[in-house]
């Protein structure tokens, strides 16, 4: 890193800083990511561990994994963990999982958490979002803009890569960890949220997972679904090619594919791109 990215690195760092300080007491929506872990560890750092409260939403769509990692994280920093459990299944307009799905979540996380707050005498609630996350396609902002929900990453112009190299520095385990969005996003737009439809996505990332793909993805297309792995990873998932079908398809699924454009974070948004230019074109 050259002297003047360092030194742009620090400069966001203390920005951030002197953003979380104002906040005296805030309450972290926690997903033992790389963003929401550094958001939780400096707020912990800067305002003293009982100052700030974590809090992860509880559903189906958090994989068991991700809440074991959530509370081991949590102990390690020597934070409060608040386990919410949410119930966006009951919702239509998040089962129906139009594009906008990730509002409807959010909606009701935040609300919970608001709820949480004023109980608990905490002034701000947090996300991680960052920097990187602006031009990305993310209804779930909107509803934190609604509940008054703050971004200090995002404020202070943190990226993806700060930080994850500020995560290293402080001796994260999070500071490499791979992408995780949440498993109904493996769900096709258009296809109803549903709480088998997410156990089964779970069971089958599990499995690969124990294979050792530490990047994947198995979205669900009805009754097929497909794979995403790093191509460099190729040749092993086709060399496991007979175990991995014989249990996919165990778990809920008739057809496995696997995608050669290999893995991608988000790779369900691509269809409305692709749909926003077909209508360009027209």
């Amino acid at each position: 890193m050259s002297n003047a990215d360092e030194n742009i690195l620090i400069s966001r760092r203390e920005k951030c800083v002197k953003i979380i300080r104002q906040m005296q007491r805030a309450i972290v929506a926690f997903s033992a990511g790389v963003d929401s872990t550094f958001l939780l560890a400096l707020c912990c750092k800067t305002l003293g561990s009982e100052n700030v409260l974590a809090a992860v939403g509880i559903s189906h769509s958090l994989p068991q994994r991700e809440l074991n990692e959530a509370r081991k994280i949590a102990k390690d920093i020597g934070v409060e963990l608040m386990e919410v459990v949410t119930n966006e299944l009951s919702d239509d307009e998040y089962v129906a999982n139009t594009p906008r799905r990730c509002y409807h979540c959010k909606r009701h996380l935040f609300k919970l958490l608001q709820e949480l707050a004023a109980a608990r005498g905490f002034d701000f609630i947090l996300s991680g979002a960052n920097a990187d996350d602006v031009g990305d396609y993310r209804p779930g902002m909107q509803a934190a803009a609604e509940y008054g929900v703050q971004s200090p990453l995002l404020d202070a112009g943190l990226t993806k890569s700060d930080i994850r190299e500020l995560s290293r520095r402080m001796g994260l385990p999070t500071w490499d960890k791979p992408a995780m969005a949440c498993l109904a996003s493996r769900v096709q737009y258009g296809n109803e949220i549903t709480a088998e439809k997410l156990t089964n996505i779970e069971k089958a990332e599990n499995f690969l997972k124990d294979l050792g793909f530490s990047h994947v993805r198995v979205r669900h297309h009805g009754t097929l679904a497909r794979i995403e792995v790093p191509k460099a990873d190729f040749q092993q998932l086709l060399s496991n090619a007979a175990i991995i079908t014989e249990y996919i398809t165990k778990s809920g699924f008739v057809y496995v594919t696997f995608d050669l454009a290999g893995f991608r974070s988000g790779s369900s948004n691509e269809v409305l791109f692709a749909g926003e230019a077909t209508e360009e074109n027209r």
